[in-house]
């Protein structure tokens, strides 16, 4: 089967859009980043290499460190589809990540977004 076009779309390119979702929102750049970090286990330098590296969202998942085992806590709908019905998982994983910036940007707290509580 081959991959959801998604796949092969940088992750450079879609991270400004993120940011501004939540700009517009009020949050900020560095609340994207840490939702991303904790997601993916990435450091803040290792996530700017990744982004400079222009690699696709495939690969941005599949080198992720460590992906955070409490991402299976996340639930909700993403563009029509229940994230935590998604059967393959690196579309799951770009799934979890709109799930938690569309958290960010309706105004929820950071420590349910990181399901801290």
């Amino acid at each position: 089967m081959a991959g959801h076009r998604i796949y092969t779309v940088s992750f450079a390119s879609v991270y400004p859009m993120y940011v501004a979702k939540a700009e517009k929102k009020g949050r900020t750049k560095t609340e994207v980043d840490e939702i991303i970090r904790w997601l993916t286990g990435y450091s803040q330098e290792e996530l700017e290499a990744q982004r400079e590296k222009n690699i696709d969202f495939e690969a941005f998942f599949a080198e992720a460190p460590e992906l955070n085992p409490s991402r299976a806590l996340i639930r909700g709908v993403v563009c029509g589809v229940r994230v935590e019905d998604i059967k393959e998982p690196t579309m799951q994983e770009i799934r979890y990540l709109d799930k938690l910036i569309d958290e960010l940007a309706k105004g929820k707290g950071m420590e349910k977004i990181l399901r801290k509580g």
